[in-house]
């Protein structure tokens, strides 16, 4: 009878940590967990670093010129972002559309892109297997031939053994007669079975919270896109077309810091990403 005693206290008390097991979402109730990043077209110079590492987990980083410059600045220091513990997204910039007169100028212009791009990110020390994320700067629908382009990039990528991204926006875009679309879901719909991971922007409030950096930031896709792997939250200077309704914590210039930086020297996009090294090749 004892035996029996036992054996039924603890199915008793079995059924009962099931139940609260279940009540509290059972052991395959997973809390996602996010970590906050920067970016910015220059580097910040390297006394800025341990001021913004205080906030940031990863900084983009270009390993091509960023749009409107004709050299990037970030070269030639990962090494030195490495060691004061930031990951990485790495960039580069993407042709404009005005810039792809058909589909072979995208084809041919896509595969030299991924190739140059490719080059840059193992001469910076990025091993394969990097994701590297193909900045598009405009809005709404893209037309057949800018798909054209990004499908060569991420095919040519591919062959160069890296991963592909996209950077491109998740803010809405109306079309008329009820319809409308964000580059993030026309770029998805396009890809014929092709991966990409996506870095969305999205600075319009809500869903943003401004130029503000939580203890508990945001998952990326409610900046607009399920599965989005980053979501820049807050551009510098704000654009106050988008951002009228958000918290007034941005600066009296319109731009966006960081917590420590108390001088304002370093006015930066604020992002938040599934990984602290959003670019990291798989293991």
């Amino acid at each position: 009878m004892r035996f029996f005693g036992f054996v039924s206290l603890a199915a008793a008390l079995f059924l009962c940590a099931l139940l609260l097991s279940v009540a509290a979402g059972g052991p395959q109730a997973v809390h996602a967990t996010s970590y906050l990043g920067f970016d910015r077209n220059d580097y910040p110079g390297d006394e800025a670093l341990p001021i913004l590492r205080k906030t940031f987990s990863f900084t983009g980083y270009w390993i091509g010129p960023p749009p409107g410059e004709k050299r990037s600045t970030w070269l030639g220091k990962r090494s030195r972002l490495q060691s004061r513990g930031f990951g990485f997204v790495v960039l580069w910039n993407g042709r404009a559309s005005r810039n792809l007169k058909s589909a072979s100028d995208a084809h041919r212009k896509g595969q030299l892109d991924a190739r140059n791009a490719a080059e840059s990110a193992r001469q910076e020390g990025f091993p394969a297997g990097t994701v590297i994320f193909l900045d598009i700067e405009e809005g709404g629908r893209l037309s057949a031939v800018y798909h054209n382009y990004v499908n060569e990039w991420i095919d040519t990528l591919a062959q160069e053994k890296f991963r592909a991204g996209v950077y491109c926006s998740a803010m809405p875009v109306d079309e008329g007669g009820g319809v409308s679309i964000t580059t993030a879901k026309d770029l998805q719909d396009q890809l014929a079975g092709r991966k990409l991971i996506f870095w969305i922007y999205n600075d319009a409030c809500p869903p943003s919270p401004g130029c503000a950096f939580p203890q508990t930031p945001p998952v990326p896709s409610q900046g607009g896109l399920a599965g989005a792997a980053i979501w820049q939250y807050a551009q510098s200077p704000r654009r106050k077309e988008f951002t009228a309704q958000c918290p007034a914590n941005y600066t009296a210039d319109g731009n966006c810091y960081a917590p420590g930086d108390a001088a304002h020297k370093w006015f930066l996009d604020a992002n938040v990403a599934d990984s602290p090294d959003p670019s990291a090749a798989k293991e």
